[in-house]
């Protein structure tokens, strides 16, 4: 018997078992895809991330500044973890910038920076540069820091920056700098600034010929700027409304009166019930001795030396409980020097499981 057809317009084609297997598989396959691109996006954020978080800052404009002044900006971080971080390498998208590194290894608790230098000799205007820096161990990862500036033709520094090398601390020093201008007989220092309350400077009549104004500046670092690196911008004001602020780099070194070495302890990885030993080195300017070594964790010990001398060796022992820890203890050591001074460093690790 002959069947009859249903109406055309009701007949509807549909995927064969097979075809809509077929179907199935490849929508799987491209959900599966998606999933895989967006965890190495994620995971390169995160790789990122990690990274960034160990840079104070990742930018940084070093405003108006003179033809051949000297202008260096220090990108400082700080190894945040446990593992040792190292840097492969940077690189500039502008030869108007150069980067390098201060300390490529960096050990937990370590500091380390990327400095970027202006190179204010072979550019003029307006410049802008990106920083890569490259980190392979413990995980690669890349930091993107900024930098821009204007660089002037009509100012000169001479010498290129304030620098004062190393001075004890407590120790003051003056530097002559001649600030130059030239093409406007009419321009006017009207002012000098900085952030620094230890630095004093003093400025000088100007100096007039046709087309040039020079003027004398007196910088003094006083004998209360603390120990450490000085890093400082002097900022001269003028009268001059397109550029009325230009910039001037300070530099130099405070010598520490007390120091230890290393800063940063690594303890590395211990098994329960380890005993793990370091030694630090404590450095004076003059003869001391010290008074108590502190710390919160009971797990350490010290042997400190009798009497008074500039060269101290303090025996550090941990002892590792039978928990897994993570270990970041701040030890600080006590000292008869005037004003009770101190120092401290920080000890970093862990506890087997």
């Amino acid at each position: 018997m002959l069947q009859r057809l249903a109406p055309s317009h009701l007949w509807r084609p549909s995927l064969l078992p097979a075809d809509r297997v077929t179907h199935l598989w490849r929508l799987l396959l491209l959900f599966v895809g998606l999933c895989v691109s967006l965890s190495s996006t994620s995971a390169q954020a995160q790789q990122t991330n990690w990274a960034e978080k160990m840079f104070k800052t990742t930018e940084h404009d070093f405003r108006a500044v003179g033809r051949g002044a000297n202008c260096e900006y220090y990108f400082e971080f700080t190894n945040l973890y446990q593992d040792d971080v190292h840097i492969a390498g940077v690189r500039s998208s502008c030869g108007c910038t150069t980067p390098t590194v201060s300390k490529d290894l960096l050990k937990s608790r370590e500091t380390g920076a990327v400095i970027a230098k202006f190179n204010t000799s072979s550019f003029i205007g307006q410049k802008s540069a990106t920083i890569t820096v490259v980190i392979d161990r413990p995980y690669y990862a890349e930091v993107r820091l900024k930098v821009e500036g204007y660089i002037r033709t009509d100012i000169t520094f001479d010498p290129p920056e304030v620098a004062f090398g190393e001075l004890k601390s407590g120790e003051e020093s003056e530097q002559d700098i001649t600030v130059t201008h030239t093409g406007n007989s009419n321009w006017q220092i009207t002012d000098v600034r900085s952030h620094c309350e230890h630095l004093q400077v003093k400025l000088g009549a100007p100096q007039k010929s046709p087309g040039t104004v020079r003027y004398r500046m007196r910088v003094k670092v006083l004998e209360t700027m603390p120990e450490g690196d000085v890093r400082e911008q002097l900022t001269l004001i003028s009268n001059d409304t397109r550029f009325p602020t230009t910039e001037m780099s300070v530099n130099g070194r405070i010598r520490p009166s007390l120091s230890v070495s290393p800063a940063a302890v690594n303890l590395g990885t211990s098994k329960p019930g380890a005993v793990v030993e370091k030694r630090l080195v404590i450095r004076g300017e003059e003869p001391f001795s010290i008074t108590e070594v502190v710390c919160a964790d009971q797990r350490f010990e010290f042997d400190t030396p009798p009497g008074e001398k500039k060269l101290h060796f303090v025996t550090m022992r941990f002892k590792a409980g039978d928990d897994a820890d993570q270990v970041g203890q701040e030890i600080r050591i006590n000292t008869d020097l005037k004003g009770g001074r101190s120092v401290k460093c920080v000890a970093t690790g862990a506890i087997e499981g």
